[in-house]
């Protein structure tokens, strides 16, 4: 490779790094040709490209970029992987493939500009795609909502209900049609008039004689026979 043609790596290679939103080194030793193949297939749901470039032309584009973290990973052979789309997704097909072949271990990277060590993008690898995210982020949002409308429907339902029954008992006679509602109780009515209190009897009144039983006479009192009265008469 001549002067000009590093050159023009370096500035491609650049440009990756630039508009990457991550960027993940892995070890690429012992992976063929179909696999490295079967790689960048994977990716493609990611927007990722897999790239294996020399160390040399990568440092002097981290260089031009600033991305000094990515120069730390460019020991051994090295492979690396721009990323565009969704992080995660791609995190997960690196991961997928490694524990498949045990091929393309993680040695670091780099998200928006922060690096990221091995463990880190293995974290990410577990994490739902972007449009999972947002699925559950809409749900959580949706929710009170949805509970908001729930509880109207059930208000107008059991409305329904009520007038429905109503409406059934004035059909069968059960409630007069026209009929004035039958008023509340005193004690549950509110504003309503109270019942009357009972009449507490005067203490200074003397108390009722008791009547005479009709069998028994009366304590004090005379009894006379038929034959005193007609005396009495004549």
């Amino acid at each position: 490779m001549d002067r000009s043609q590093k050159a023009a790596a370096i500035a491609e290679i650049a440009e990756d790094l630039r508009d990457a939103e991550a960027v993940f080194a892995v070890d690429y030793r012992g992976i063929s040709v179909p696999q490295a193949a079967d790689v960048r297939t994977r990716l493609r749901a990611a927007d990722a490209r897999f790239r294996v470039v020399k160390n040399t032309l990568t440092e002097r584009a981290a260089d031009e970029v600033g991305a000094e973290s990515l120069k730390e990973l460019l020991e051994g052979p090295t492979a690396l992987t721009f990323v565009k789309g969704d992080v995660a997704v791609a995190a997960k097909a690196i991961s997928t493939f490694n524990r498949e072949t045990e091929l393309l271990s993680f040695k670091g990277g780099i998200l928006n500009g922060e690096a990221l060590a091995p463990e880190q993008l293995q974290a990410i690898a577990r994490l739902p795609s972007r449009d999972v995210l947002y699925g559950q982020l809409v749900g959580v949002v949706a929710s009170p909502i949805t509970g908001v409308v729930r509880g109207l429907n059930a208000l107008i339902s059991g409305l329904a209900i009520a007038l429905s029954q109503v409406q059934e008992k004035k059909e069968s006679g059960e409630i007069p049609s026209g009929a004035a509602p039958a008023p509340a109780p005193a004690a549950e009515s509110a504003g309503g008039d109270e019942p009357p209190a009972p009449e507490t009897p005067d203490q200074d009144a003397e108390p009722p004689v008791p009547a005479a039983s009709p069998e028994e006479p009366a304590e004090g009192s005379e009894t006379t026979t038929d034959t005193e009265q007609a005396d009495a008469s004549a």
